[in-house]
């Protein structure tokens, strides 16, 4: 019961954070004022995950690709946590 309750939590909060950088990312795409207190959290939320990727693969001509590597990580992550709750 408590180990069913800890995974799907934790896969709860993996699909929230999902959502998160889907916004961070398609954000990225307009020109905003990321100084915007509610931008900047969201910003301060994603980013450092983001530059975890942001490091492994660099901008391709312009084209940020490691959001993709994040996404892919999480999701899987989320995955194998549902998996594990039930």
């Amino acid at each position: 019961m408590a180990t069913t309750l800890f995974f799907s939590s934790i896969a709860q909060f993996l699909q929230i954070y999902l959502v998160l950088l889907l916004i961070r990312v398609l954000l990225s795409w307009f020109p905003v004022d990321w100084s915007n207190p509610i931008l900047s959290v969201l910003s301060q939320l994603t980013d450092p995950y983001l530059n975890l990727f942001r490091s492994i693969i660099p901008p391709l001509g312009g084209l940020d690709l490691s959001p993709m590597l994040g996404f892919f990580l999480l999701q899987f992550l989320a995955q194998a946590m549902t998996r594990l709750a039930f």
